[in-house]
């Protein structure tokens, strides 16, 4: 039989498909490397060509299952037979293919939207058109998901069939069915980005050893990248922090700032805002967000993923928007569709009207325990009802910033009328609005509740009366444990009392009324259990926010009025998402009364939320220490687990940022507001709660005449333009990072030494170790930490080693771009709980084979240097909190091989698939206790070494040596995780799929 060149070439594809398993699913992102097709342009016939037999191969697939007797995909031995039977085909359809023109599947709901005044605002692609009764029922999230399906719909990486899944969601939804999504930008954070640019200047370095083009290594889609997560408040209680905190921020970080200024110039599409200028979510929320983009003429919804949890904040735009790894992100970034489960969708009602004094930071706290009760990880919660129209759009931007709190992938507040308000606002042009209003009411995507509303199905229901919502506080130790205000000291008492947990310090009864006395300054000083040492207005979650800005200063004008103050030892702060923050502060002439509370602005960027509250005055520290005392932290925050604030605020506190004034003044949480009196006022009366407190109607009179729309234009106007310090650094234009070995911020990472085109396959595990055996509710900060460097860790030893100063240490997350102190700062939290230890807190860890307690990094290094591999046992809700790649890169380079748990968190779950790691659950009712599982165990997983054996979500037995064997469910959720896992990791699978382009 003859056959063509272009089939010999096909039927070695075959070939290697063959072994790569090659499912419907896998070859739209398979080794054959997809076809550019964008839309709406349409491909030529030379990618039509290349498009060929990857689609000849489905149409097989399609005709022949895997279990028909036509074709064995996974038998080499009868291929030749095969190839030959195939070959014919394939040419036919080649020849079929070269005749037809290149057309969008969906050309025919590719519409004109016209302006109303004559011309057109753009195309784009209608799903009235489709004239299909189910997507009038879809949530509004679900079809956001809908239109960039159709609109990247090629039959490749985007087919038919995942539009057709995502029409009919309410079908396929509850079966966890597969879908590609390609979102519209990448969003970066300097903690997440400085590693994100590292990993592709590796990746760089990788296609040209490999013999490819090392300039594909770009980004297709815009990436923004927002450097708010470097400042720290060394600097605190002065009108000189900012330039104070910028200066030490810079001297610190000016390596890795250089690098990420190189990145700027060296990739496509990378717009890097400078330092100072506000927090990431902040600056996506009034200026980033773009909620309708115009491409070339295409219009199109706004979406995001980006590499920080709360980039959920811009659901409240109406933009669809969620956290990822950076390994994730910069697969996107390279034209990698995301591959997710399609969501279930958790329809939120919200009827009435907040009650006076409540806050948006109360609402918040309240959906947050609501939803984590519901339980909603993996799920959209989509907010509707006639409440909707009572909450600001920077109400429900704080609600959609803690999506990560509640579990949930995003909180999604669909564009209405309040939306476009706040679009003029910020400053957003008359046309821009104009636009977005057209297209969405155009595309069904547009709530207007002056209209009535057509039923939208949810997967399940939930319903809140605003006026039910009361002033509330979350803690001491977890977003979700909500604290009604009025039962804040009651609650503190039990906290004592109760045994040690996330509600619980067991202090001896004896010990509670402990007092410290100390010596502040010369000034007599004292600190009890529950005394605030850390007072923030910080975070994305808040400052964002008017009202409660407004209202926080309005609480500290009160008090400054009644004569009461701060005292001097609390390290109070007042961080701004942005430069309009202090404009309307100062417009308002508020600003003066937050400095005589101490509340001074020492930064624009995140600080106290993720660790960089800096240290506190050594006479507190001492006084903490040296007593054993449960110092407080309230903060104005999203995140509050153990050791993340700050090492010594052992109880931290998330409030609105009032509150956070409010809880300043009484200098303990051990407060009663409603009963307690705050202080002693200058005429020598008795000052409570409610003096302070101002009312709805006070904060809405600052806010309508203190926040204006020509605000937010100079701000962002400017922001772009830098500062004297990021301006005057200079880099290298080459395309290649010079990466010097004796940095000890940026450091060439081991992912892709020795890499070949080859991937190493699927692997099990046998006869390895536990390196660490946890309960419930290990966070991605247990994992690793992005907090201080404890000075005698291993990561101080390595730092020491090459002449870094103890005070020059900066924190782990400012060196996530080394790999060799990310390593070291894996599990290295102060408040980690491992079993191994038998009560013992702290960052180590029992080695098994000797007995031994070392530090983990230690004992790790140990089990990798004897040939051995290891594994994590772990409880619920494993790695919830932030979107931390490290997390799943640390472990992978200590050598963990699988980890075991009960329940992940979504994101963190996705991340351990890409780094190559097994994720475990244990079936329903099991877990280490149940199965009476110790840690001492040696554990063997018998996955198959075949890729083409292993389906998502199976069912594995795993055996250890003294006889135990229980069966556990792989994690892998997706068959393109199962591709990735089969590569060793998602960004070896991306390098080796662009040598194939």
């Amino acid at each position: 039989m003859y056959i063509s060149s272009s089939a010999s070439a096909s039927a070695s594809a075959i070939l290697r498909a063959s072994r790569a398993r090659f499912s419907p699913s896998v070859s739209r992102t398979s080794l054959l490397s997809p076809p550019k097709f964008t839309s709406p342009s349409l491909t030529n016939n030379n990618q039509l060509r290349s498009l060929s037999f990857s689609t000849a191969v489905r149409s097989l697939r399609r005709s022949y299952p895997r279990w028909s007797h036509g074709l064995d995909w996974r038998s080499p031995s009868t291929l030749r037979h095969q190839i030959r039977a195939v070959a014919p085909v394939v040419e036919r359809f080649q020849r079929k293919i070269a005749t037809m023109a290149p057309e969008h599947p969906f050309k025919g709901i590719f519409t004109s939207l016209p302006k109303p005044g004559g011309g057109e605002f753009g195309k784009f692609y209608s799903l009235p058109a489709l004239n299909d009764p189910r997507i009038d029922k879809l949530p509004y999230s679900i079809r956001i998901l809908l239109e960039s399906a159709i609109r990247n719909c090629d039959n490749f990486q985007v087919t038919k069939d995942d539009v057709e899944k995502i029409i009919d969601w309410e079908n396929t939804s509850p079966r966890q069915v597969e879908i590609p999504f390609k979102p519209a930008r990448v969003l970066l954070q300097d903690f997440t980005g400085v590693p994100a640019v590292v990993d592709l200047a590796s990746m760089r370095d990788a296609m040209g050893q490999l013999g490819g083009d090392s300039n594909k290594i770009n980004p297709l889609v815009p990436v923004d990248l927002v450097i708010d997560h470097s400042v720290q408040v060394d600097v605190a209680r002065s009108e000189n922090a900012v330039q104070a905190n910028m200066e030490l921020e810079f001297k610190r970080n000016k390596e890795r700032f250089a690098f990420l200024k190189w990145g700027s110039t060296a990739f496509q599409n990378m717009l890097v805002v400078p330092p100072g200028s506000g927090i990431v979510h902040q600056v996506n929320l009034e200026y980033l967000g773009r909620v309708v983009f115009n491409t070339d003429g295409v219009l199109y919804p706004d979406s995001v993923v980006g590499t920080d949890s709360h980039t959920t904040m811009i659901d409240g735009l109406g933009v669809a928007g969620w956290g990822v790894g950076g390994i994730e992100a910069e697969a996107t970034m390279l034209g990698q569709p995301m591959s997710m489960v399609l969501p279930g969708v958790v329809g939120f009602k919200l009827n009435g009207k907040l009650r006076n004094g409540v806050t948006a930071t109360d609402l918040v706290l309240t959906v947050t325990q609501m939803l984590r009760k519901h339980g909603v990880v993996g799920k959209f919660v989509e907010f509707y009802g006639d409440g909707m129209g009572e909450l600001s759009l920077a109400d429900r931007a704080t609600i959609a910033n803690m999506s990560p709190e509640y579990g949930a992938t995003m909180g999604f507040f669909p564009v209405d009328h309040v939306t476009l308000h706040y679009l003029k606002l910020t400053g957003r042009s008359d046309e821009t609005v104009a636009r977005i209003e057209a297209y969405l009411r155009a595309n069904n995507m547009f709530v207007d509740y002056d209209e009535p509303q057509a039923e939208r199905v949810y997967s399940s229901y939930l319903q809140l009366d605003l006026a039910d919502v009361e002033p509330c506080v979350s803690g001491p130790k977890r977003p979700h444990d909500r604290v009604p205000l009025r039962e804040m000291k009651a609650d503190w008492h039990s906290c004592l009392s109760n045994k040690v947990g996330f509600k619980g310090f067991a202090v001896p009864k004896e010990a509670q009324d402990k007092v410290a006395k100390f010596s502040f300054h010369g000034l007599p000083a004292e600190l009890k259990h529950g005394s605030v040492v850390i007072a923030a207005i910080t975070s994305c979650t808040n400052t964002s926010n008017p009202s409660v800005m407004l209202g926080a200063a309005l609480v500290a004008k009160k008090a400054c009025e009644l004569g009461l103050k701060v005292k001097p030892w609390i390290k109070t702060s007042l961080a701004p998402g942005s430069g309009v923050v202090t404009k309307y502060l100062q417009k308002s002439g508020l600003q003066k009364y937050f400095n005589e509370q101490g509340f001074h602005i020492v930064g624009y960027g995140c600080t106290t939320c993720i660790g960089n509250s800096g240290d506190l005055d050594e006479s507190v520290a001492s006084a903490i220490s040296e007593n054993d005392i449960l110092a407080a932290a309230v903060l104005s925050g999203n995140r509050n687990f153990e050791g993340r604030v700050h090492p010594l605020t052992r109880a931290n506190y998330l409030a609105s940022p009032p509150l956070v004034v409010a809880y300043a003044l009484a200098g303990t949480v051990d407060i009663d507001f409603d009963k307690e009196p705050i202080g002693t006022g200058k005429d020598g009366k008795n000052v409570y709660f409610k003096d302070i407190w101002p009312t709805t109607e006070e904060v809405a009179e600052v806010v309508q005449s203190s926040v204006l729309p020509d605000m937010f234009k100079s701000t962002y106007e400017a922001i772009t333009k830098g500062n004297p310090m990021w301006n005057e650094l200079t880099v290298p234009a080459a395309t290649s990072y010079a990466w010097d070995p004796n940095s000890t911020y940026i450091h060439d990472p081991p992912y892709f030494k020795n890499m070949t085109l080859n991937p190493p396959g699927a692997h099990g595990v046998k006869d390895a170790y536990c390196l660490l055996n946890f309960g419930d509710s290990i966070t991605t900060d247990h994992i690793s930490p992005a907090g201080s460097i404890q000075k005698d860790s291993p990561t101080a030893k390595y730092l020491l080693e090459r002449g870094v100063d103890p005070k020059d240490f900066n924190s782990y997350g400012s060196r996530r771009g080394n790999d060799e102190v990310m390593a070291r700062g894996t599990f290295a939290n102060i408040r980690l709980v491992n079993k191994l230890l038998n009560g013992e807190v702290g960052p180590k860890t029992v080695h098994i084979p000797t007995g031994e307690k070392l530090f983990v990094f230690d004992a790790a290094m140990r089990y990798k240097s004897a040939g051995y591999d290891t594994i994590v046992l772990a409880g619920a809700e494993y790695g919830s909190g932030s979107s931390r790649d490290w997390a799943a890169k640390g472990p992978m380079l200590l050598g963990v091989k699988a980890v075991i748990a009960k329940s992940f968190e979504r994101i963190h779950r996705s991340n351990l698939v890409g780094m190559g790691i097994i994720p475990l659950c244990f079936k329903a009712g099991q877990d280490a206790d149940t199965l009476g599982l110790t840690g001492h165990e040696r554990y063997s997983i018998d996955l198959p070494s075949n890729i083409g054996e292993i389906r998502p979500g199976q069912d594995v037995t795993v055996t250890t040596d003294n006889g135990k064997s229980f069966m556990c469910t792989v994690r892998f959720d997706t068959e393109v995780e199962l591709a990735y896992f089969n590569h060793g990791g998602i960004l070896p699978y991306v390098i080796r799929n662009l040598m194939k382009r």
